[in-house]
């Protein structure tokens, strides 16, 4: 199968199955804020800054890594594949240690800290199967993937409804998380066995020195919860759980959206840490038509959300979260930024510069946590908003800055105009149109900025359907695959 193929089917299947998570993970949270209101939905969403914590806590950079040297040319797959994973559970063992002792710092209650440890259970299984994601992605074959969390997000919004039918405790909504990553897990190591065998392998030296390699971005993935989620938990030992909760009711609307940005270049990482030093143009092709696809995405959804917040916000959490409604406003600056650091940070890796990177996170998470610990106790969720934009902003600039720095590489991008202008459009559409039904004023905009695209000849669909092609989709899988 030629690579554009493969690379659009792949492209059009997680993209179905994480659209489909999305819709369904927004059901779940519509069902559980009105069950739970907007202090217990605050509750909730500090029990998941934990589960963010310990992915952070015991991350290593094994993933991104890993899918690095699997994708580099003679690299023994078996052998490192079997080596991380192994590696990977040893250390989120630690986890299941560390919970109980962690919650009695936190002046939560008891049903609060039970959960948290639930989720410390969640995380095994979770980073068991996100370790596998290289294989997938070497293999063009992320569709799995996005399929296996699809189903997982079924059982996941299953369960949760029947906790609030049955009108379960808290407890048994944060036990659906729990299901869901074991259900995913199963499936995903299932389904690895097609490309790769997965056995347990100890060669501590070398562990010792991938580790040396990883760590970089294992620091880094500490240092982003720090400044992606730690202001969750500041808020919820600074505040009270509503403000975490009008917080958190516009926060997981973005950070269900973030899922393209992260498919869209997982899926072109390999690529790019391939063909880097070996072969420019191909790297530089990729990284252009990557880039121009996520500025296509991000603008709509910033023009939407502005004069759609309310109605976002309603529709998810009901009337109780109108305050919600501004700080979307805010967050969604925060995700058009995140949308493209995502690319910059993985290009920074391909690069082998990832301790260029941690060193901008650093700085990000200094900036961000300093600025809550002022801002916080006197603005609240406010202050939490505000400095999630200005931090997002900073990395973004940081690492292009870098990049066009250290590998002389910065995104060229044709009929930009045509794009800001189709964007511009939408806007003006929204600005007298906006007032009707979210459904509608929604789906009539985006179908105004698709006709002004094609008005404005600002995007053509070979771009899309051959991402990573260099002559128009006429490279073969062989030529490009690492062996």
């Amino acid at each position: 199968m030629r690579v554009a193929r493969k690379i659009a089917y792949n492209v059009l299947v997680s993209s179905v199955s994480k659209i489909a998570s999305t819709v369904l993970a927004l059901v779940s949270l519509m069902f559980i804020t009105r069950y739970l209101g907007v202090s217990g939905f605050g509750e909730y969403a500090t029990v998941l800054a934990f589960f963010s914590f310990f992915a952070a806590l015991l991350d290593l950079g094994l993933y991104s890594i890993s899918t690095r040297e699997i994708s580099r040319p003679g690299a023994d797959e078996e052998k490192i594949m079997g080596n991380i994973f192994t590696l990977n559970i040893v250390s989120s063992l630690a986890i299941i240690v560390i919970a109980p002792i962690l919650v009695l710092f936190f002046p939560y209650p008891q049903e609060v800290k039970n959960a948290i440890i639930i989720v410390a259970g969640a995380y095994l299984f979770s980073t068991g199967y996100q370790v596998l994601n290289g294989v997938f992605q070497k293999n063009l074959a992320m569709d799995r993937v996005a399929i296996a969390e699809l189903l997982g997000r079924i059982l996941q919004v299953a369960l949760t409804i029947a906790a609030v039918k049955l009108k379960l405790d808290f407890t048994w909504i944060i036990a659906s998380v729990l299901f869901y990553m074991i259900f995913t897990f199963v499936l995903v190591i299932a389904w690895s066995r097609k490309y790769i065998r997965i056995r347990p392998q100890f060669d501590f030296i070398y562990w010792k020195n991938f580790l040396k390699e990883s760590y970089p971005m294992g620091l880094s993935a500490i240092i982003t919860f720090l400044y992606f989620k730690a202001d969750t938990i500041l808020l919820s030992v600074m505040k009270s759980s509503a403000d975490v909760g009008v917080y958190n009711g516009a926060y997981k609307v973005m950070e269900n959206i973030t899922f393209f940005p992260s498919m869209l270049v997982g899926l072109v990482f390999p690529i790019m840490a391939a063909n880097i030093f070996s072969d420019r143009a191909q790297f530089e092709n990729v990284s252009n038509k990557t880039f121009k696809v996520l500025l296509v995405v991000a603008i709509p959804l910033v023009v939407g959300t502005l004069f759609l917040s309310q109605g976002i916000v309603q529709l998810i959490g009901g009337a109780g979260f109108s305050q919600s409604a501004v700080v979307l406003r805010i967050l969604i600056f925060a995700l058009a930024c995140i949308f493209f650091s995502n690319l910059s940070n993985a290009i920074l890796i391909s690069g082998n510069l990832q301790k260029k990177l941690m060193t901008v996170l650093a700085v990000a998470a200094v900036l961000n946590i300093g600025a809550n610990l002022i801002l916080i106790p006197r603005y609240s969720y406010m202050a939490a908003a505000y400095m999630s934009f200005l931090t997002e902003l900073f990395v973004l600039v940081a690492t292009f800055y870098l990049v066009a720095r250290k590998l002389d590489y910065f995104p060229k991008l044709e009929q930009i105009r045509g794009i800001l202008s189709a964007g511009l459009v939408m806007g003006l559409f929204l600005y007298f149109f906006h007032s009707g039904g979210i459904f509608s004023a929604g789906l009539a905009s985006v179908s105004v900025y698709l006709l002004a695209l094609w008005v404005f000849r600002a995007v053509k669909t070979s771009e899309i359907t051959s991402i990573i092609s260099r002559r128009g989709g006429e490279y073969e899988i062989e030529e490009y695959v690492p062996r």
